[in-house]
């Protein structure tokens, strides 16, 4: 898991307490607890909507804890990534942010994409609205939102509200709801510009936004028009000083094998490579099947082999692990516009409109292809002098193999795998609302959303043309006998079959014509940089992939309360009454030539570095009526100053699992003014989505450590010693003699397929929430807040990777599992061959913590105003269960998920000068699961078993001119530059590292600011 933790503090964050959105617009933003100018509002204050409810209600208190971040915040912070910032409240700390959207991180076709991930529960159970209304998703075949699709310069605030609405906005929301609030009846102008830079050099940030708006008709319409650009530059992994080679990481301890119990297993090492491979080549001339020359001829330098360790070396001419990470940061490029329109048809009665428009571009690194042990003939013409002088007649007979040269090599040259995406988003809504009466108010609305998308990955290689491009031959000594410098593809002069070895393609070709006019063009891998560029051409492809996204949401409901008809002591019950009717649509059309299999094996593809694709297409739509309501008992009365109890139901019927109910109760109790106590239960539900139920059955690479090999049998469970004995004996296989890792062709990539299912049942989480909010009349200006949460997932949908299928067939109490289903093992030498990996109902999810603020302000006269606010997070359980009967998977404490989390913040304003100071706390957490160290007590040196807690600190100074039209600011985020720790890249802060910026904002309600 990753973290990404190292920006200013969210600030502003308010649980709850003051977390609200005026029904009727404005420009103001909600402050955090105990910051607000003036001491908390009495009871009768204008209507509201709270984020979880559809009602109308005048008061402030919510029985959910709401985490509200002000637009206030959002700029002070410095941060125009919101998934960055959003990352630093505790409920939302492992959303995937720049580092998830680059490089090898990246998700296919996910460059640039930044996901909301709540609780721990993954990006597609967190539900993200714009103004309590869906959006159109990010990413295919999910509904995960792309926040980078929102626009800054329009958020009022965010509200983050965990659990129970599923009952008041659908599924997909399990986990809790992340709602973007906009601003609305805007008038005026408001303009932003801002540049930052690391203190590294790079990573450039730009971001320009104007907004423009203005009344009309008397008041009655209003009209706005915003554009917003930003702009954030890439951040490759050796750019920083875990980048290079002579950074330390974690290996197996190579004098510490197989095991010995007094010697720790796991250590640092320095200039690690991967072992019998470099950039201009690793040759073999013999049956040793130990490198003998680098490609250009010069002697190969192997270093010092590492076994147990993924093979890799240290020293010698490898090529360097760190060579291989790609970027830490994509290059995204946005342009962002939105037109928003509102006008009072009568007084009761108002219709809006919103458009928007994104172009956005991302372009990132990622690996190079990398070839192991592949073959070439003896007569070609590429060889060194130096290497064919070493070819012995007969010399790879050992291996079946005709006289020549194996090789291993990773390919810079040949040109990085990369991936570069153009989005075009577009999303409308339109609507009417107003009274009904005094008592009741409508709204009816339909949103539109579509998000296209091509992405082009580059420098894919065919594999037909690259094996054909490979067996090279001079064309004299080919035909004659007799050399003429002219070298040709042998398939070229024979038609037949390319390169008929074990070793190799072994198969006719499928994307060319082998002949005289069939294009190949031989290519000379013997040295770095050798390879023509017309070979190159031949031999490598850009896949373009298509991909849209849309999504009709149609929604009409009533709200009000039945004051006229009667009233309860603490006052008339409200509700709120509707339906709702959605559809989404995803299509993914990979480029024709990924969708092509190879003749010898369905499963693979014609592309050597890519598995078999095949489209993706799949909709489905829901009908659902939903109620809720709200209930005063008592009010203004010893013992009860107020006392309210709450209620959903939502029933739907999805066109893919049939029907499914979903409800909440809540409740709030403030026996005093100065106390509420509230909470909440619900039952919510998460239908799958389009990928989960109609992915199709394509091919997949993945490595696989075989948790079977003698050096990992005793690092599972209890039961993963038996249970790998009886899976490997009942294949006929000696146990004592299996070793996974000693294999050469069985640690290679391996082949499997992936596909959706439609078998599959919907989600279902029960979450209950306990809190108390502090704000003592003797102090109008403190607030304090606590809540619980405890959310258990059950009959949860999970797609394992190999390694987790692999591992969670034999960690169980039994063999008898799904898991152990979808891996075939060869009879011959019990090592994984074949595989499935494939959503499941098989998991239980449990998380719980709690979520504590304090915020205070005064004023201290001619010395200024101060606000305080502190924010912690503490997570007390997190948890996995693989299946039924399994083991449970601890995930509490470590990498990704630590106990404590919190930030602090003081801002400090006098005249026009503002002075804020933001710190982070990221508490330790373990380098290794527990399961591992439960197994493997020596499996590290204390002092590395757990990462370190951390601190970072950010400054923002402004100035506010006299007119109160612009302000000028200045500021750094993690100034006293803490950095990855010890063997990491992006854990527990951030790459990024010390981050300056500055910029301006006008902001005035005239449309000439300079009058």
């Amino acid at each position: 898991m990753k973290i990404e933790f190292s920006k200013a503090a969210a600030r502003g964050i308010s649980y709850g307490a003051l977390a609200v959105a005026t029904a009727s617009g404005g420009s103001a933003y909600a402050q955090a607890p105990g910051v607000q100018d003036a001491p908390p509002p009495p009871t009768e204050t204008a209507p509201i909507i709270v984020t979880g409810s559809r009602i109308v209600t005048p008061d402030l208190d919510t029985p959910n804890p709401v985490v509200s971040i002000s637009e206030e915040a959002i700029e002070q912070s410095g941060l125009t990534n919101v998934a960055s910032l959003l990352a630093q409240t505790p409920a939302l700390f492992n959303s995937e942010t720049n580092y998830d959207a680059a490089g090898s991180q990246a998700r296919f076709g996910g460059a640039g994409v930044n996901l909301l991930d709540l609780r721990n529960l993954g990006p597609q159970r967190t539900l993200v609205l714009v103004n309590s209304r869906r959006h159109v998703a990010g990413v295919p075949g999910e509904a995960a939102v792309d926040v980078n699709t929102i626009p800054l310069a329009l958020v009022e605030r965010v509200e983050v509200l965990t659990g129970g609405v599923s009952a008041i906005y659908g599924a997909d929301g399990v986990s809790g709801v992340v709602n973007f609030v906009m601003k609305r009846d805007f008038e005026g102008i408001d303009a932003r510009a801002q540049y930052g830079l690391s203190d590294f050099g790079d990573a450039p940030s730009t971001y320009l936004s104007a907004t423009a708006g203005k009344n009309f008709s008397d008041g009655r319409g209003n009209i706005a028009l915003s554009y917003e650009y930003r702009r954030d530059g890439r951040v490759n992994f050796a750019d920083r000083p875990f980048g290079r080679p002579d950074a330390p990481f974690f290996v197996r301890n190579p004098d510490d094998i197989p095991d010995d119990p007094a010697v720790f297993d796991e250590i640092l090492l320095t200039n690690l490579g991967y072992s019998d491979s470099s950039r201009d080549g690793a040759v073999i001339v013999d049956s040793s099947f130990v490198p003998t020359f680098r490609g250009g001829g010069q002697p190969y330098d192997g270093g010092r082999f590492l076994p147990e360790s993924g093979f890799l070396a240290q020293g010698g001419d490898n090529t360097p692990i760190s060579y291989y990470q790609g970027d830490l940061q994509a290059e995204v490029a946005s342009h962002n516009v939105n037109l928003l329109l509102g006008y009072e048809i009568t007084p009761s009665i108002r219709v809006y409109a919103e458009g928007k428009y994104v172009a956005s571009k991302a372009f990132t690194i990622s690996q190079p292809s990398f070839d192991f042990y592949n073959f070439v003939s003896a007569d070609n013409p590429f060889i060194p002098q130096a290497i064919r002088g070493a070819i012995q007649p007969g010399n790879l007979s050992d291996f079946g193999l005709p006289d020549g040269v194996l090789y291993s090599r990773d390919n810079f040259d040949f040109g990085t795998r990369n991936e570069r995406i153009n989005r075009d988003l577009y999303r409308g809504v339109i609507g009417v609302e107003g009274d009904i009466s005094s008592n009741a108010r409508f709204d009816v609305s339909y949103v539109y959303g579509e998000n296209s998308f091509t992405f082009v990955s580059e420098n894919y290689r065919l594999a037909d043309r690259f094996f054909a491009a490979l067996d090279a031959v001079d064309e004299g000594e080919f035909l004659t006998g007799t050399p003429n410098g002219n070298i040709r593809c042998r398939v070229d002069l024979t038609g037949g079959v390319i390169d008929p070895t074990f070793w190799n393609y072994g198969n006719t070709a499928q994307t060319f014509t082998p002949g005289a006019n069939s294009g190949c063009v031989p290519l000379n891998i013997f040295g770095e940089g050798v390879a023509s560029q017309e070979a190159l051409d031949f031999i490598n492809v850009d896949l373009r992939n298509r991909v849209k996204l849309k999504q009709h949401v149609a929604t009409a409901f009533v709200s009000g309360d039945f004051g006229q008809y009667f009233e309860l002591p603490g006052g008339p019950v409200s509700f709120a009454l509707g339906g709702e009717y959605r559809k989404e649509q995803s299509d993914y059309r990979p480029d024709p030539i990924s969708t092509q299999a190879t003749d010898f094996d369905p499963e693979g593809s014609v592309l050597q570095d890519l598995a078999l694709l095949a489209p993706e297409q799949g909709s489905f739509d829901v009908w659902e009526a939903f109620a809720e309501l709200r209930v005063p008992i008592l009010g203004d009365m010893p013992f009860a100053h107020r006392l309210e109890f709450g209620a959903a139901i939502r029933f739907s019927d999805y066109s893919t699992i049939g029907s499914t109910t979903t409800w909440k109760v809540d409740g709030t109790w403030s026996p005093v003014p100065d106390i509420t106590f509230r909470g909440s239960y619900s039952e919510a539900v998460r239908a799958p989505n389009i990928t989960e139920l109609f992915a199709p059955r394509s091919g997949t690479f993945a490595f696989l450590t075989d948790p079977c090999s003698p050096v990992n049998v005793n690092n599972g469970t209890e039961f993963r010693a038996a249970n790998c004995e009886a899976l490997i004996s009942g294949l006929g296989v000696d146990f004592d003699s299996f070793d996974f890792d000693s294999d050469v062709a069985s640690s290679a990539s391996l082949l499997g397929r992936t596909a959706g299912n439609t078998s599959l049942q919907e989600e279902k989480a029960k979450t209950w929430t306990a809190g108390v909010v502090l704000r003592p009349l003797f102090a109008p200006r403190l607030a304090i807040t606590f809540d619980w949460y405890d959310i258990r997932l059950e009959n949860a949908i999970n797609t394992a990777t190999l390694q987790e299928t692999t591992e969670f067939c034999v960690d169980a109490p039994t063999l008898d599992n799904v898991f152990c289903d979808s891996i075939t093992r060869s009879t011959d030498t019990g090592f994984v061959t074949n595989y499935l990996l494939q959503p499941q109902n098989v998991a239980f999810f449990e998380t719980a913590g709690a979520d504590m603020t304090i915020g205070y302000s005064f004023d201290a006269g001619s010395a200024g105003e101060f606000r305080l606010q502190g924010t912690v997070g503490y997570l007390d359980k997190l948890k996995f269960l693989p299946a039924n009967g399994g083991t449970v998977d601890i995930d509490r404490g470590e990498a990704g998920a630590p106990k404590w989390v919190g930030t602090g913040d003081i801002t400090w304003k006098l005249d026009n000068f503002e002075l804020n100071y933001g710190l982070n706390f990221i508490g330790k957490q373990r380098r290794y699961e527990f399961d591992e160290t439960a197994a493997d007590p020596d499996l590290v040196d204390p002092q590395y078993l757990y990462i370190g807690s951390v601190i970072t600190h950010d400054a923002r100074l402004a100035w506010t001119t006299e007119y109160d039209k612009a302000t000028f600011y200045l500021g750094v985020n993690n100034f006293t530059n803490e950095l990855p720790s010890i063997g990491s890249s992006n854990t527990p802060v951030s790459f990024l590292g010390r981050f300056f910026y500055a910029g301006f904002t006008i902001n005035t309600d005239d449309l000439n600011p300079f009058r």
